[in-house]
């Protein structure tokens, strides 16, 4: 399937000359794409020196690590970013052609060569996310404007000179690459604003974005959690109670935007591929079809031969529709699991912010750090493998279902046995009715006659104490033999639901196909766990809010912090910050004793000690003597009782 997806990407039509060979185009990329890394690589200075720097001091540091994108604490360009992405996928479906390299290799070497061609592909594509992530923002929007340019014009002239293809027909190439094709205009759009914006800058009619810990949707979300919650919350209309509640106070890092653009861009194309060459299998199994009929009518074959060919005919002609049908709802169904990923992120993290761990499974509680930032690393690539995959499993489940209801329902209504199919019908629904009222009927019996009385009349249920013990065992007794033949049933059943679940939830990386005690064995959920993990220790909002007010602290720009907003107390006067500091150096003093010692009142202090003649190991007790003395003594000569240290201090800064 994803090699016919290459050729649904790839393929044109053998009459079709327009001079571009974009598998060359994107071998000669390499070229600007490591010139444009190495102009923004000389541009940056590296913040620790190396060997080579006092060999070769006119580099002054520079030639430092370009960063592509950072894929844990970053929120900006979170969209640009994604349809950065955009512009990669359909790229990333040419490393499985065999006509990408322009060479033959051996079998052996294939793994090695993809290898290559993964890499080779994440070099042409660098240029785009370097120049986003960039701080130099006007050299990174003038390359980024003729990178982008090359690429929609290449593009664009191979699409619209040669739209025919093979298997989708006249406009193949239109229909599979705009996605593509869009991703590249808006990555245009978002240089060409970030260059104005930097020119903007430059001749100071705007002003720079300050760089900080904590973004704005950080602040808001821990000034909600500061106040008190409303009496009377707005209720939620259908939408937010069933679907989705939109929160302004969360944003997705642009990983998981990423992931999410590439994955529906490529269902796009699995759908399409799906499509086209289902129908295609579907006429050559037609063409099959007439010539086994022309065959059976000339050689006058045996009758039951001549009564096969209806029956294959219609199997054809119901499989078709099924197919089709069902391609819809499991693109669908793929859409929105892809959806539903998001919505259970921001679910699962603002639990992991609340301190609940409960929806995970014990022995992931305390994942390893090695693994949990491994999962960032594989997250993108399994989710979007599991989205692909998942779509094609979920379609087959889906088109096994829709030949079951045709052949159980639809055919015999068609063909005028409805009776049969209704005594046949009855009989299994009847068979699985007894089945449940029986087990029905066993809780409601010992529900009545086997437990004993509520010890309360508020208790909801009636205490796990039997009662009518010798009719229990007989109850027991009879019922353990009907219970054998049931279970067979019910084992066969568990299986059966267990195999529907397990490739149902398949591209669901976000909850577990296996069985309690065994989630270890899904790679899938510990990368899910993992990577939940790593974020919530990296964007927890409250943590970081704590971080930016440290660092505000320190550098002296707590006004210009967003973390001011958190509180709109006034300055505070010369009065209230000496008794700041005197609650401070009090606190200190009183959890580090043996500090008094080494303060300028510490002689005379001391002196005054000698009457009480303390031991000296008891330096504790000494140390809050001295301590106390000299409260007293700086309360009597500074200030009135009203100032002293103690009673100084306003009410809130306690």
């Amino acid at each position: 399937m994803i090699r016919n997806q290459v050729e649904l990407v790839d393929s044109t039509a053998p009459d079709c000359q327009n001079g571009i060979s974009m598998d060359l185009f994107l071998h000669l990329s390499i070229i600007p794409a490591v010139l444009i890394i190495g102009v923004l690589s000389f541009l940056q200075r590296r913040a620790k020196r190396l060997g080579i720097d006092y060999r070769l001091p006119f580099l002054d540091g520079r030639f430092a690590v370009v960063v592509p994108l950072d894929t844990i604490g970053s929120l900006s360009n979170r969209w640009s970013y994604g349809f950065a992405f955009g512009a990669v996928s359909s790229s990333v479906l040419l490393l499985f052609s065999e006509g990408y390299i322009p060479f033959t290799v051996p079998a052996w070497a294939r793994a090695i060569v993809f290898l290559v061609g993964a890499l080779e592909v994440g070099l042409v594509y660098f240029p785009f996310f370097a120049c986003l992530s960039t701080p130099f923002r006007t050299a990174g929007a003038v390359l980024g404007i003729l990178y982008s340019l090359s690429w929609i014009a290449v593009t664009a002239w191979d699409t619209f000179t040669c739209p025919s293809g093979k298997i989708l027909g006249k406009y193949q190439k239109i229909i599979v690459q705009w996605p593509c094709i869009l991703s590249l205009i808006f990555l245009l759009g978002r240089f060409v604003y970030i260059l104005v914006k930097a020119v903007r800058v430059h001749l100071q009619l705007a002003q720079e974005d300050p760089e900080e810990l904590i973004g704005q949707h950080q602040v808001q979300h821990v000034r909600r959690l500061l106040r008190k919650t409303p009496a009377k919350s707005k209720p939620l209309n259908w939408f937010q109670s069933r679907v989705y509640e939109w929160d302004p106070y969360f944003k997705f890092p642009n990983r998981i935007i990423g992931t999410a653009i590439i994955s529906l861009i490529g269902l796009y194309t699995m759908t399409l591929a799906d499509y086209s060459l289902s129908d295609v299998a579907f006429d050559r199994a037609e063409s099959w079809k007439n010539t086994l009929k022309q065959l059976v009518t000339s050689c006058n074959q045996t009758e039951a031969l001549g009564t096969m060919i209806p029956q294959l005919e219609e199997f054809i002609d119901v499989a078709r529709k099924s197919w089709l049908a069902t391609t819809i709802f499991a693109s669908l169904n793929s859409v929105a699991y892809t959806f539903h990923v998001l919505v259970c992120y921001r679910k699962h993290l603002k639990r992991l912010w609340r301190g609940q761990k409960g929806f995970i499974p014990e022995k992931f509680h305390n994942p390893s750090s090695a693994v949990s930032v491994a999962s960032i690393t594989r997250y993108s690539g399994w989710q979007i493998a599991f989205t692909l995959w998942g779509y094609l499993i979920v379609h087959f489940v889906h088109f096994l279902f829709a030949l079951l209801f045709v052949y159980v329902l639809v055919l015999p209504i068609k063909h005028g046995r409805t009776l049969n199919m209704l005594i046949n019908l009855g009989i299994i629904v009847l068979t699985i009715c007894l089945v449940i009222a029986l087990v029905v009927v066993q809780v409601t019996l010992v529900q009545i006659f086997f437990l004993q009385d509520k010890m309360s009349p508020t208790d909801k249920q009636k205490p796990l104490a039997l009662n009518n013990r010798k009719a229990f065992h007989c109850f027991n007794y009879f019922f353990f033999f009907y219970n054998v033949v049931m279970g067979i049933s019910n084992c066969i059943l568990r299986l059966l639901c267990s195999i529907v679940a397990g490739t149902w939830l398949v591209s669901r990386i976000d909850r577990t196909i296996m069985q309690r005690g065994y989630e270890g064995m899904d790679a899938g959920y510990s990368t899910w766990v993992g990577m939940i993990f790593a974020d919530h220790y990296h964007n927890n909002p409250v943590m970081v809010c704590f971080c930016q007010l440290l660092v505000s602290t320190t550098l002296e720009r707590r006004a210009a912090s967003p973390y001011s907003t958190l509180s709109s107390r006034p300055s505070e006067s010369p009065v209230n910050s000496r008794a700041r500091r005197r609650w401070m150096l009090f606190y200190t003093l009183l959890r580090n004793p043996h500090l008094i010692l080494f303060r300028k009142h510490h002689l005379s202090a001391s002196s005054s000690l000698e009457a009480f003649s303390f031991p000296q190991s008891d330096a504790v007790l000494q140390a809050w003597v001295m301590a106390s003395q000299t409260q007293s003594r700086q309360a009597a000569s500074e200030s009135p009782p009203e100032t002293a240290v103690i009673p100084a201090i306003p009410a809130e800064d306690c």
